[in-house]
């Protein structure tokens, strides 16, 4: 699975995705996870899931207008930047990608 995690610059993103990168390898996933910017997002292709950086929620309907349903886009949680090793993060991801594709709410 290929996962793009958004935030304002990157700056964050790269945090998020590096850490979930690695919790996904260590738990046998082969998934990547890469950072990018809104603009980024907004021409995603080949993207399995959109992560957006909670400073974001209220860009995640524009972006998930503009992919056209291309690759679901979740908002992340707040407290994602605390989440050292990944783990949280990866579940968050695992809880989303079981959910139903139409929810906007997903915690």
């Amino acid at each position: 699975m290929r996962i793009l995690v958004v935030c304002g610059a990157g700056a964050s993103s790269t945090f998020v995705a590096q850490r979930l990168a690695r919790a996904a390898a260590n738990a046998g996933l082969p998934w990547t996870a890469e950072a990018g910017t809104e603009r980024a997002a907004l021409s995603a292709v080949g993207v399995d899931l959109v992560l957006v950086g909670p400073h974001l929620a209220t860009h995640a309907d524009g972006i998930r207008t503009t992919l056209d349903d291309r690759s679901p886009v979740v908002v992340l949680p707040g407290d994602v930047t605390t989440d050292f090793d990944g783990s949280r993060t990866l579940q968050f991801v695992r809880d989303a990608m079981a959910a139903p594709q139409d929810r906007k709410d997903i915690p």
